[in-house]
């Protein structure tokens, strides 16, 4: 060995390179006997020889290593691309698998990656923050991982039984197999006698060396941690000083080792290797780690109990208090508290508003913090009325996506809000508001002056309307949320009628137009099943039960038509009178009353011009339309309900038509950005008029309507076609065998 790596004195090196040069070699000495005739530089490049175990195990274990990095990062088509390789070297290593048994380390990654696989599978915020390769690379390793876990199933099993116990099982077998790798054993290595001269250390790999070697960092964190405690500085003092002497030891005996191998090419791991006490054998980790705690354990409760006596002793805290998070100071400590403080204060506030990085719930958080110190101050209604609009409006700020929709805390803190507002707008008569009054001329302190603040209540509602509309289109139809969600519409219309209270004595006519549409919107499409109880004579029922129904005030028809004649006098915009039109045609169709419906529709003319309307007013008449046909039916008036329903279901598109869907056939037409855009055009799904029903209206009016005149012009060469639909469906009937039997069957 090199004189570089002795660690003796200057004479014991002196001495052991005398000795090398001397002492005479037997001839029958072992391989490693031949690197006496190597330098250095060839004992370095000397070729190691592994087993085919080790080989393909040290294969696997790089693979899962790199699959555990990916997993850290969340780079998921990574994992997939690490996880095939994998398995393909596993299948190589098949014929070691089986005389060894599955090893331990595969086990926990298969257990490992399937767990965190499922986890990231339930985190539905995280999938969508996911790119679209992530995501695919997902879906497609959690389904092989749950097939290939299936040949494990009971080796998987046993590990999450005791993952701890499997772990250290491991441990030992890989601790075993290296120790044996060599040609002696650890208890050969105890003797200081003559044996030493054997190859039993010479064959100490790197491998051993850098498995110990973290077990040696990980014997000295726990010492370092005793500091943190404050005690037991003493005791890791005194370790360090025996670590020091075990170094010391080990590299002398490491020198004679040295001199007695004569200079054979032995691994450097010997050299640096530190050791315990009771030999060489390596420690447990975990084992260790658990004296640890219980030493760390007694020493905080000798403390404990040595500083009960004392003033400045130990004090216990309980385990599951929450921390309670100190409130920001708003003003500092002196500052006399007026409504010019606070309005400086809002406006401060409101500049973070819309940059990157700020913080939207903490801003939330400091405007309530804000209005309960104008409550506490008393500085009128005035200044908490502007708390309370930039309350709100920062809640619709929350998400800065258009497209996504209120999460259910935001929600109910906006309703309350909004119901908050009004209760002061109603106990409070002397407040003014508007988008006309500039913030120069608003009056938000206590005066002799009414207060006048700038802000538009109707805006708020309208924007709490549209997050209700898509909280419903963005919940499951099927799903008992989607019914919690529809609960919430009570209390949407319960406030729309108090705002509809409020500007029938203070708004402008525009203002009242605009919140009468926004009341119909919420009741067009919905059938009064005590009005039609009603109109059959009340059969049944008692005369105490019939009194309760009348004095729950007027039906749906009579609020309807009072708030639709107000728009049709005073409303100056085409768009508003034109909804207002079709929810009433609607309304009337939904109730049986034909006449009525038909003569609003032919006076309104809106066919004629429907073409050059926006979006979501075409779609809310082709739903009158349809529900219009399907009245005509229900009345008789075949020809009309065919007339009403031929241009939505000769389309083939009344799904898209209606707003209750998109076509697959035409997302290839449209970009992303269409394809959201359309997708909040859509009909929530309470709304919905059922396909089948307006598919079997059409038909069977078609039929009705083609049979007849088929069998008046069964000659007529020019015969036209009433219905191609009808047709197509006629003559795949025909070209069905034995369809009357199957039917009577």
């Amino acid at each position: 060995m090199s004189r570089f790596f002795a660690t003796g004195s200057d004479s014991e090196s002196e001495e052991s390179s005398s000795a090398d040069e001397i002492t005479p070699k037997a001839p029958g000495t072992t391989f490693n006997k031949q690197a006496l005739l190597l330098s250095d530089d060839e004992e370095d490049t000397k070729r190691v020889v592994r087993s085919a175990k080790d080989k393909r195990f040290e294969e696997l274990t790089n693979l899962i290593k790199t699959i555990r990095n990916a997993m850290k990062i969340r780079d998921i088509s990574k994992c997939l691309e690490e996880f095939e390789q994998l398995c393909r070297a596993f299948l190589k290593s098949k014929t070691i698998v089986d005389k060894e048994g599955v090893p331990q380390f595969y086990i926990r990654l298969l257990a490992d990656l399937e767990d965190y696989l499922n986890q990231l599978w339930e985190d539905k915020e995280g999938k969508k923050k996911m790119n679209k390769n992530n995501a695919k690379a997902l879906s497609t390793l959690r389904q092989k991982i749950r097939k290939y876990n299936k040949e494990f199933e009971t080796e998987i099993a046993s590990y999450k039984e005791n993952p701890e116990q499997s772990a250290d099982e491991e441990e030992e077998k890989d601790e075993i197999g290296s120790a044996s790798g060599g040609s002696g054993d650890d208890d050969e290595e105890d003797d200081d006698d003559d044996e030493d001269d054997n190859d039993d250390e010479d064959d100490v790999t790197a491998k051993n060396f850098m498995k110990k070697k973290p077990q040696e960092e990980e014997k000295k964190a726990p010492e370092a941690s005793k500091f943190l405690k404050g005690a037991a500085d003493e005791e890791s003092e005194s370790d360090d000083d025996e670590d020091s002497e075990d170094w010391a030891s080990d590299s002398v005996e490491s020198g004679s080792e040295s001199e007695d191998n004569d200079g054979t090419a032995a691994s450097l791991a010997v050299v640096f290797l530190k050791k315990d006490k009771d030999g060489d054998k390596p420690t447990d980790r975990k084992k260790e780690e658990r004296k640890r705690r219980q030493k760390r354990k007694d020493l905080v409760e000798e403390a404990e109990e040595e500083g009960d006596g004392e003033e400045g002793g130990w004090e216990k805290v309980k385990g599951g208090v929450p921390l309670v998070k100190e409130k920001p100071k708003m003003f500092a400590k002196g500052t006399e508290i007026n409504t010019a403080v606070v309005v400086k204060k809002l406006s401060e506030i409101l500049q973070a508003r819309g940059k990157k990085g700020t913080d939207r719930a903490s801003q939330i958080d400091l405007l309530h913090a804000l209005a309960g110190i104008s409550n506490e101050n008393n500085l009128g209604e005035g200044i908490l009325v502007k708390i309370k609009f930039n309350i709100i409006a920062s809640l619709y700020d929350y998400n800065p996506n258009l497209a996504a929709f209120m999460k259910a805390d935001m929600w109910k803190k906006c309703l309350d809000c909004i119901d908050e507002l009004l209760d002061i707008l109603f106990n409070n008569n002397n407040i003014f508001i508007g988008e006309n009054i500039a913030e120069d001329s608003e009056n938000l302190g206590i005066s002799d002056q009414p207060f006048r603040v700038r802000g538009c209540i109707l805006t708020l509602v309208e924007r709490m309307d549209e997050e209700f509309t898509k909280i419903m289109q963005n919940t499951d139809p099927h799903s008992q949320e989607y019914v919690d969600n529809l609960k919430d519409e009570g209390r949407v219309c319960g406030v729309i009628d108090r705002l509809l209270q409020y500007l029938e004595l203070k708004g402008s006519t525009e203002e009242v137009c605009r919140v009468y549409l926004r009341r119909i919107m919420h009741t067009y499409y919905k059938f009064d099943y005590k009005a039609h109880r009603r109109s059959l004579g009340l059969q049944g029922e008692t005369k105490s039960e019939q009194d309760q129904e009348e004095s729950e005030g007027d039906d749906s028809a009579i609020i309807m038509d009072r708030l639709c004649k107000f728009i049709y006098a005073k409303d100056r915009t085409d768009r508003i009178r034109t909804c207002a039109i079709l929810c009433h045609i609607y309304h009337h169709a939904l109730h049986s009353r034909w006449y009525q419906a038909r003569d609003l529709m032919l006076m309104s003319h809106l066919q004629d011009n429907i073409q050059h309307a926006d979006p979501p007013v075409q779609i809310l008449y082709n739903r009158t339309m349809v529900q219009l046909g399907i009245c005509a039916f229900r009345q008789g008036m075949i020809k009309d309900a065919h007339n009403a329903l031929l241009d939505i279901q000769s389309s083939g598109r009344a799904k898209e038509l209606l707003g209750q869907g998109l076509l697959m056939r035409n997302m290839q037409e449209r970009n992303a950005e269409q394809e959201k855009i359309e997708k909040r055009r859509q009909v929530p799904f309470h709304m919905h008029i059922n396909l089948e029903l307006l598919e079997c209206v059409y038909l069977v009016s078609a039929m009705l309507l083609e049979i007849p005149y088929m069998a008046a012009h069964e000659f007529d060469a020019r015969r036209r076609m009433i219905s191609k639909q009808f047709h197509h469906q006629l003559r795949v009937g025909e070209r069905q065998p034995l369809l009357g039997e199957r039917d009577c069957l």
